[in-house]
Order: C-alpha cells, then structure tokens, then sequence
C-alpha cells in the first residue's frame, strides 16, 4: 500500500476518548440506575440527533416530555457536554504532531453537534490548530456513514481520496470512505495506525 499524502481523521474514539457515562457516574450513584438512564433516556441514538444538527434545546425539550422525572439530569447534557470527553487517547496528540512535523496535510471529518463542537474547538486548540479543515456533521447537517460527507469533503478540502488514508474506529464508516475512494484504516488503537502510517511513510517507525 502506498500513495498516501494526506491523513483525515474521525475525532471521538480515534483522537480523542468520549462516553456520556463520564458525566453521569458523578450524578447518579447506583450502578443499575445509571446503566438504566443511558441505555433508555440519553442514548446514543438519541445524541446522534445532534450530530446531524438538531439543537439541544429541540432534542432536550423532546426528551424531557418523555422522562419528566429525568428532567433535571437530561438538562445537564448540554452545559457539561465537555465532561463526557475526558481527554485524547494514548499516544494520539503525539501523532499528530509528528504528521504535522512532517508537513502531512491533516484533516477531520467527525460526527458532532456544531453547538457542542464549538467550545470543544476552542478547548483544544493545541491540537485541533495543527489542522487545515475539520468537517463537522451538526454544521453541514451530514453524518457519516453517508456517502454525501465524504463527497462534500472531498471537494472542500481539494484532497483526492486515493493519496489520502481516513481513520475511524467504525467499519461501516471506514467502508463508506473507502466506497467515496479513500485508503481506510479501522482504528484500534495508536500502536496499530502508527504502524500503517509508517508504512506508508508518512512518519517515522516506532
């Protein structure tokens, strides 16, 4: 495999770790309660509204109606959104700053909320500015896996997808970029990309 000139990366669980129970194990102390409350009020089903560019105070709204009595933690979701992001993931920052060491043309395409994403950018300029282009589904109001992001970010960011690899740790996502012409790689963990990274000389070996 070879070719490769330019890197596009997804943000949650590839750069960065993300889980609404970060959040809620501070709010609610029962285990079963708390494995109750994200598995049937704010699930990830329900997020994703966000991420194909619903606003908080609609899906919230909605959501409240349905669980009145979750109210006041359903209301918790937007303010602290941040707190469901603990950190990037082991090794993560340090690849990408050695892609961008190397002059490699670095790019995301990541299924998040423009409202939530805003502040997150802000908190994570160090890394985030190492970027040309991020492309944030709530803002285009696409989501991966449709082939319609990927088309769209493959004009905006000029890149042609067959010297560009896109990282993501969900195969129906990698497949879909693959489908649109990327090299895709199927994330599991630092150790792994680096390792496809280097084959494709895009940095150095670990």
């Amino acid at each position: 495999m070879g070719g490769a000139r330019a890197v596009v990366f997804d943000v949650g669980h590839v750069l960065y770790d993300w889980d609404p129970r970060y959040l809620y194990e501070k709010l609610i102390d029962d285990p079963v309660r708390l494995d109750w409350f994200l598995a049937h009020v704010v699930t990830r089903d329900w997020h994703f509204q966000h991420d194909e560019g619903r606003a908080f105070a609609d899906t919230s709204a909605e959501l409240i109606a349905a669980f009145p009595d979750e109210a006041d933690l359903i209301r918790q979701w937007g303010p602290r959104f941040g707190e469901t992001i603990p950190g990037p993931l082991p090794g993560m920052p340090e690849i990408v700053a050695a892609l961008d060491a190397a002059r490699v043309p670095l790019y995301a395409i990541t299924n998040f909320s423009a409202e939530f994403w805003a502040p997150f950018r802000r908190q994570e300029a160090a890394l985030f500015d190492r970027f040309r282009d991020i492309l944030v589904s709530g803002e285009a109001r696409l989501a991966k896996p449709d082939p319609a992001i990927f088309d769209l970010a493959i004009r905006r960011f000029g890149v042609d997808p067959g010297a560009a690899l896109f990282i993501d740790d969900r195969a129906d996502n990698v497949a879909a970029a693959e489908a649109a012409g990327f090299i895709g790689h199927l994330f599991e963990g630092a150790e792994g990309l680096r390792a496809q990274l280097a084959e494709l000389g895009l940095v150095q070996p670990a």
